[in-house]
């Protein structure tokens, strides 16, 4: 039973127990059904109670359903809601916590709503690449206005049950509830209160807005360059449209027929792989279910630097006293100002308090010396990529932590194993690899080392949920698992301004395909002098890794990137527009003399098929080598760390989509051309096997 039933007096109360979030199952749907058809035979009961036990009051349809047949099974989510809603007895939603989705389409079926303060309501579906699918779109508008219900759908972000208490005229929430505690007690005397009433139907009450065409027409044109979950946010605003302008049952119409053909879509696998992905991805399957885990109640960041004060942030947030450890004052003092710049700066715009600020930067305690990280529990290193200077903070740490404290690395490319044989204790070595900024992205690369303990890793897998970071495992070789895949892409970005095209044309295609930013305007902002670095690293460590020349021949040039006001492109100092640069077109033209290449046009789906099939090749061989445990933690990675378009499922599963055995086809094409790195486009094992059991990734 996923419902459980009950009665206080005349009142039927349907109590709704599926955790973790009572999600819209069939079981639950089955048994909610059944409870509701007692509820309405009895002729004692004279009013029903809707209520959520646990996390909330309902999380929406359980999107583990949307491939199996259970997903169409009777009862459907709009079966039980028109059945709510055709009730002749008062039905009352008893609502706390959570109400989305499915749940939140649930909710409006009823006659009455009554939700405890802090309660967040949402239409989550469009970052799914769907819309809501059981009336949410045509219900809203009738209960919180036109443009209030658009902005609510098109955006999926949740709102507190008193922010929508405040719309004039709203008809959501008949009343907000102080204490969750009283919410039941509250809703069966609110359920009493109303019994002999004409219950409320929301596809009955009025839908009308003055300013109709010209008002969607503007939806349209502001949400144009936001498409890109496919149709998913211009269908929402066509059946909102259907609401203001035709009847309930035309509306509903429309949006049955946008829903399930949006459940059809490529952007919406893509977006369930990338949710899934989510849930899956701090799975370690050789670690135990319940392993014991580490108390972090002080940490300690070591480099004070833009990614070490991010870092910081990250823990201060999460209200974690942070140790801030610098080799002097000026650079201790800049680390500082980064951290309170970040605060000040959420200051002026109202995300927080003085008091907070002044709260969190209390938490904050610099030091020169590594004799104050004695009592600390985990210590992070954001100092310069270079194995020497790890060395030495990583002894000095080992000398003064205490036994079962936690030593990581923020390393983005270094072997960790080494790093860690700088210890006593590699057991409690650990990579915990940041993106810039820290403060700011998702994603938190966690390199598991050949000695790294399971207390450890779950330890600070635990850490991340805390400091609200996606973490993703990886074993360990050079750059991880991001790293060394964007280093052959980087590759045959250079083979292909070798042979023609320009570092604008790759960065409009690669944009064109939905990446964030093109990869010669990434490198500009991380800095050409880096990638150079660890190019030069690779020439001792890798002589045989071949690399167009044009990356040093910009170096020597002086062209860093943006900080140095010029790169692949030019730059105004004050601004990151970047700008062809007719100095960088020369530079590229004598390249091409020397090396002895004609330049040839090369077509937006080459540059494209190239880069990301590099990406494909590696992934396969870092899935093959266990360096990632699934091809959808390598997914995730370049979702949450690199911009890859989420509507396109990443890499792995865009791959997928292509179909691996045209992926194949194309990379042996690409043998063909010696420009390219043939060497390279050999297709990884594993990608030949799936092809031949006519398998996925």
């Amino acid at each position: 039973m996923s419902t459980e039933y009950s009665k206080a007096g005349n009142i039927a109360i349907i109590t709704l127990k599926h955790p973790p979030v009572n999600a819209l199952s069939f079981p639950l749907r089955h048994s909610l059904m059944n409870h509701f058809i007692e509820a309405s035979n009895d002729d004692e009961v004279k009013a029903i109670v809707l209520i959520g036990h646990g996390k909330g009051f309902c999380g929406g349809a359980d999107i583990l359903e949307f491939d199996k047949p259970e997903a169409g099974q009777e009862p459907t989510a709009w079966t039980i809601i028109e059945a709510l809603e055709q009730s002749n007895k008062p039905v009352i939603a008893a609502i706390h916590s959570i109400c989305m989705g499915g749940g939140f389409e649930l909710a409006l079926g009823c006659h009455y709503r009554l939700a405890t303060q802090g309660t967040q309501f949402a239409f989550p579906e469009v970052k799914l690449g769907i819309l809501p699918g059981a009336g949410g779109t045509q219900r809203l508008p009738r209960v919180v206005g036109v443009e209030n219900a658009l902005n609510m759908i098109v955006s999926g972000k949740p709102i507190s049950a008193e922010i929508l208490a405040t719309i004039p005229d709203q008809k959501l929430i008949n009343k907000v509830i102080a204490n969750q505690e009283k919410l039941l007690e509250e809703s069966v005397d609110f359920a009493q209160s109303v019994i002999g009433q004409k219950p409320i139907k929301i596809s009955e009450l009025p839908c009308k807005y003055p300013f109709t065409p010209a008002f969607f027409q503007f939806a349209r044109n502001m949400t144009a360059q936001s498409l890109v979950a496919g149709n998913a946010v211009k269908f929402c605003i066509e059946c909102i449209e259907s609401a203001a302008t035709k009847s309930f049952a035309q509306g509903f119409k429309v949006e049955r027929k946008r829903f399930m053909s949006l459940l059809a879509s490529s952007e919406f696998r893509a977006l369930k792989h990338v949710f899934l992905a989510e849930k899956v991805a701090s799975k370690i399957d050789d670690i135990p279910k319940a392993p014991p885990i580490r108390q972090i109640k002080k940490v300690a960041v070591i480099g004070g630097g833009l990614m070490g004060s991010g870092i910081a942030i990250n823990f201060l947030n999460a209200g974690l006293p942070v140790r801030l450890l610098e080799a002097n004052s000026e650079a201790l003092n800049r680390g500082i100002e980064n951290i309170s710049k970040v605060y000040h700066s959420q200051l002026k715009k109202g995300k927080i308090t003085q008091a907070k600020l002044d709260s969190v930067l209390s938490q904050l305690q610099p030091t020169l010396t590594y004799d104050d990280l004695s009592d600390v529990d985990l210590a992070i290193e954001a100092v310069f990529e270079n194995i020497e200077i790890k060395e030495n903070v990583f002894k000095s740490l080992d000398a003064v932590m205490k036994s079962g404290a936690i030593l990581a690395s923020n390393t983005s490319t270094l072997d960790l194993n080494t790093i860690a044989s700088f210890t006593k204790r590699p057991e409690d070595v650990v990579g915990l690899h940041f993106f810039s900024p820290a403060n700011i992205m998702k994603l938190l690369e966690v390199v598991r080392g050949e000695k790294t303990s399971n207390e450890v890793m779950a330890t600070v897998m635990a850490l991340a949920n805390k400091i609200k970071k996606t973490a993703v495992v990886s074993g360990v070789c050079d750059g991880f698992i991001g790293n060394r895949m964007i280093e052959e892409l980087l590759r045959q970005a250079g083979f292909l301004i070798d042979e023609g095209a320009s570092p604008a044309e790759i960065d409009k295609a690669m944009e064109k395909f939905g990446m964030a930013m093109g990869p010669y305007r990434v490198a500009d902002m991380a800095g050409n002098d880096i990638s150079w670095a660890i190019r030069q690293r690779r020439a001792v460590e890798r002589p045989d890794l071949r690399y167009s020349q044009i990356g040093n021949r910009l170096y020597e040039n002086g062209r860093h990137g943006i900080k140095t006001g010029a790169g692949w492109y030019d730059y105004i100092p004050g601004r990151r527009d970047p700008i062809p640069s007719p100095f960088m077109d020369e530079l590229i033209h004598k390249h091409r003399e020397e090396i002895g290449i004609s330049p040839r046009k090369i077509s937006q789906e080459e540059i494209v098929n190239r880069l990301v099939y590099a990406l494909v090749n590696e992934g396969a061989r870092i899935l093959e080598e266990g360096i990632a445990a699934r091809a959808s933690d390598i997914d995730l990675i370049y979702i949450l760390g690199y911009g890859f378009p989420a509507w396109k499922g990443g890499p792995m599963h865009y791959a997928n989509e292509t179909g691996l055995y045209q992926v194949l086809n194309t990379m042996n094409q690409f043998k063909q051309n010696p420009h390219a790195d043939c060497d390279f486009w050999e297709p990884a094992p594993i990608l030949k096997k799936l092809v031949s059991g006519y398998q996925t990734f």
